[in-house]
């Protein structure tokens, strides 16, 4: 029960990012300083999730890349000279939509 709740969440968490930059470009993304902060605070939750997941569980849906998630919740925590812009705007264009496709398909 414990990771379904977790695969919810983390569904939630992505739909929520994509739909907050649903129509955006990077420059009108790095420019809102709320919508940035909205999107890495779900991206780092996210991260914070993928790490609780039971190992068996995770091994069984290797399709889900966990171990980057939680780098990136990381990369976000602990970087304190500013989070890269580029990078969580490439993430959220490029791999968000795949990942919530595949977190639908396990729910």
């Amino acid at each position: 029960m414990r990771n379904e709740i977790i695969i919810q969440k983390l569904l939630s968490y992505s739909e929520k990012v994509i739909g907050y930059c649903a129509g955006l470009d990077y420059e009108r993304f790095s420019a809102n300083s709320q919508l940035v902060e909205a999107c890495v605070f779900n991206l780092s939750q996210m991260g914070e999730l993928a790490n609780r997941v039971d190992a068996a569980y995770a091994e069984a849906h290797s399709q889900v890349p966990w171990r980057l998630l939680y780098g990136l919740r990381n990369r976000i925590v602990h970087d304190y000279e500013g989070v890269n812009l580029q990078l969580i705007w490439e993430i959220i264009e490029d791999d968000l939509p795949a990942l919530r496709d595949e977190l639908s398909r396990i729910k």
